[in-house]
């Protein structure tokens, strides 16, 4: 049995000695150097861009501007996986600081370095606008004449009379939260290689999404999509900054304007702040309760700042909307999400895409609600928590819903009904806080994978699913490992290139496991299949009398008759066998109007408890104790599960007290590690644990987000827990914590 072991990762050794072989490190022969030319100002006119003193620097190959994509015979200047308005590089306008204008091949770093210096833009600047909800008023700078209100998309979920429910209410809350921009900060930034070759496009670089580089480039090329290969080695973290389309294009016309040599691109660190972020969001929040703790209506209105052009933003908005209400029965639930264009940098997904704005407002607001009823916050979510067989705000029924179980687990691990000394005799406070999550997953999507057998016993795998560091691939080996019925050892897994690996949606929306997981079963299940007809003749027995498992194929009812897999291949003259699996969903859909209809194949679940303690005299956090809990249905690679569930909490650490993009004007004034604040190992919980949930009859389940989104609400519970004190902006700063303290003690003075 592999499924259920803690399997060591495949590359584990690799790790440990630094030779993972990621794009940032690639070396391709007589290779040259790719550099951006980027704006410095937000907002706009371009009225002249000269390159002709650094097309003559020595050393410098070609420069790429929008000028290459006029005219016939040349590529679509714009692109985009949803809506084409992202410009490979800026034409006649500029939408925001550093956004590229020209590009840059050089023999050298310092050679393009230099060649940066001698390019001369003239521009006119044109109002800038920063602020998503401003951008949406009568007058507002207009980024895309297609969309003259700044609006990309709305998303709107209506479900049951609305102001019926607040009618029926005792009480009314409303409160508004907001999140501000941050960064994916993978320790890995963007990269792409390219090189041409008989008029096929070969790209290498770090991608949770392959299938849709290619789709994309080949658009752009007007090339069929069998004449682009994209191949993606291990990715040095993604977080969902490295979905979609981000420095490929660039990569790719940088070598098409050479020709004969392959152009590398790879950002730094400043330039990745540049590249992607995360959303900015403000949620307002209103919800119409009983005096029970019974709800009768929650309206949600969600403004996120999507930064210039759309990218991830069309299929995220929607998802918002789908996250925004939590996991409760609420009969009246209405959302409206909006989607809006900024001067700012592209905002794209972020660990547990438009989950961790959402869960932090709804799970803040549930708190705010359980003080004022004088309800246990804990009691209040397990009385509301959708089970199985509910119907949710989209009016779908829902299955395998596991929300009380992860949150009981969560408060019980911590000691939530046990009592706590919330005070030491000195100025620090402490209170516990908990949290619940519910997110889905692409409605619509498929994976599929090859599975080939060799004459020897070994078996490839060959899957587009990416390799992040997460372990995907080693659960991909463990899960068709025991399928097979072949040590784990036996396996190798082959990684995505689409030439070579079948096509796959992409690794992100923590759909993997199951996805591919589930296409990996299925193929295996053919290869068995195949095996069975090959040894039938050798048997002389039928193929269905066969059984195939642990390394034989034998007579069901005379297991003593059996043999092995090489050897039926051997006497059978076969070099190897080979099956594809595929596995994908296809109910889900929405009414644009209403939202009503089948949102996802299944609903991604988690919940978190913590203890904190708070300074008062310095406002400073410190989260003593979290424990989380995440819905897997069947656990592949225990020390994996864990590894992710305490890897979110981490992650969501500094989401919660540290990371904010400062900008000032459009200009990000912390781009770098040192100014942006990401948790340390100090930062991290003395007493951090975490449990993976299980449930008979139930399949893989995605837990690569689950137990982030919870972190930032379950701390700001915490904090009013200690001191009284409800933050409702992230970061969770001690300044903020500082001020909501002395207003509070302001306020219960005039009292």
């Amino acid at each position: 049995m592999a499924i259920g072991k803690s399997v060591p990762m495949l590359d584990s050794v690799a790790r440990v000695t630094g030779t993972v072989p990621y794009a940032s490190n690639l070396k391709l022969p007589d290779m040259l150097v790719g550099k951006v030319f980027r704006s410095s100002v937000p907002h706009a006119r371009t009225i002249k861009l000269d390159v002709s003193a650094a097309e003559q620097l020595p050393g410098v190959v070609a420069i790429v501007t929008a000028a290459d994509f006029a005219g016939d015979d040349t590529p679509n200047l714009h692109f985009g996986s949803t809506i084409q308005d992202q410009p490979v590089v800026a034409g006649d306008r500029i939408r925001f600081i550093g956004e590229p204008v020209a590009l840059i091949a050089a023999e050298s770093v310092v050679i393009a370095d230099q060649a940066m210096d001698l390019i001369e833009l003239e521009y006119e600047e044109i109002p800038a606008i920063f602020d998503a909800e401003e951008a949406l008023l009568p007058g507002a700078p207009v980024l895309h004449e297609a969309f003259p209100d700044n609006l990309l998309g709305h998303s709107k979920l209506r479900r049951g009379d609305i102001e019926a429910g607040f009618a029926a209410a005792d009480e009314i809350f409303e409160e508004v939260f907001s999140s501000p921009v941050a960064q994916q900060a993978s320790l890995e930034t963007q990269v792409a290689a390219a090189r041409w070759k008989d008029g096929k496009l070969t790209v290498w670089t770090g991608s949770q999404s392959p299938y849709t580089v290619r789709r994309v480039l080949s658009a752009i090329f007007d090339l069929d999509v069998e004449d682009v290969r994209v191949i993606v080695p291990p990715l040095g973290g993604g977080f969902g900054g490295k979905g979609n389309i981000r420095t490929q294009p660039m990569a790719a016309a940088l070598a098409w304007k050479v020709g004969d040599r392959p152009v590398k691109l790879v950002m730094t660190r400043a330039e990745e702040f540049l590249t992607v972020t995360k959303h900015a969001a403000k949620i307002i929040v209103k919800s119409g309760v009983k005096l029970d703790g019974t709800f009768t209506a929650r309206k949600v209105t969600i403004y996120w700042n999507a930064g210039a052009y759309a990218s991830s933003s069309a299929h995220l908005v929607p998802a918002g909307m789908l996250r925004a209400l939590g996991p409760y029965r609420i009969p009246a639930g209405h959302v409206d999400s909006y989607g809006i264009y900024t001067n700012l940098p592209i905002a794209a997904a972020y660990r547990g895409a438009m989950s961790s704005q959402g869960v932090f407002a709804h799970e803040s607001h549930m708190d705010t609600i359980a003080h004022r009823l004088g309800i246990d916050p804990l009691e209040l979510r397990i009385k509301n928590l959708l089970r199985t067989d509910d119907i949710f705000a989209t009016g779908e029924r829902l299955h395998d819903i596991h929300f009380v179980e992860c949150l009981e687990a969560a408060a019980d691990g911590l000691g939530w009904h046990e009592p706590l000394q919330r005070e030491n005799g000195t100025v620090k406070k402490r209170g516990r806080g908990v949290a619940v999550m519910m997110k889905n997953t692409i409605a619509n999507s498929s994976s599929e994978c090859r599975i080939k057998l060799d004459a020897e016993g070994r078996v490839t795998l060959y899957t587009s699913t990416v390799e992040t560091g997460q372990g995907g691939h080693t659960a991909m080996a463990q899960i068709a490992a025991e399928a097979l019925g072949v040590p784990i050892e036996a396996l190798t897994v082959i990684g995505p290139d689409t030439a070579e690996t079948p096509p796959d949606a992409q690794t992100a929306s923590s759909r993997s496991t199951h996805m591919m997981g589930n296409a990996v079963l299925n193929g295996a299940a053919s290869l068995r299949q195949h095996l069975a007809e090959a040894a039938a003749p050798i048997l002389e027995w039928s193929p269905e009398d066969l059984s195939v498992a642990d390394g034989y194929v034998f007579v069901t009812t005379q297991p003593q008759e059996r043999i092995p897999y090489a050897e039926v291949l051997g006497r059978k003259n076969i070099a190897a066998l080979t099956a594809t699996g595929k596995y994908w969903t296809n109910e889900g859909k929405l009414d644009p109007e209403t939202g009503q209809g089948i949102s996802t194949p299944d609903w991604h679940q988690g919940a978190g408890a913590c203890e904190v303690e708070v300074d008062t005299q310095t406002g400073k956090v410190t989260v003593l104790r979290y424990h989380s809990a995440s819905f897997a249905g069947r656990v592949v690679n225990p020390t994996l599960a864990g590894l992710q569930n305490d890897g979110n909490v981490i992650f969501g650490l500094g989401a919660s007290l540290l990371e904010e993009v400062a900008i000032d004007g459009g200009q990000i004034t912390n781009p770098n590690l040192s100014d942006y604040m990401l948790p340390s190992f100090l930062d991290i919980p003395v007493e951090l644990k975490n449990v993976s949930l299980e449930a008979e009859g139930s399949t893989f389940q995605g837990i690569g987000e689950m137990t982030l989104p919870p972190v930032a609400p379950a701390i700001a519970n915490a904090i009013y827990d200690a001191v009284g004190a409800r933050i409702r902006d992230l970061p969770l700063t001690a300044e903020k914590v500082l001020r909501v303290i002395h207003e509070q003690g302001e306020a219960d003075d005039e009292q």
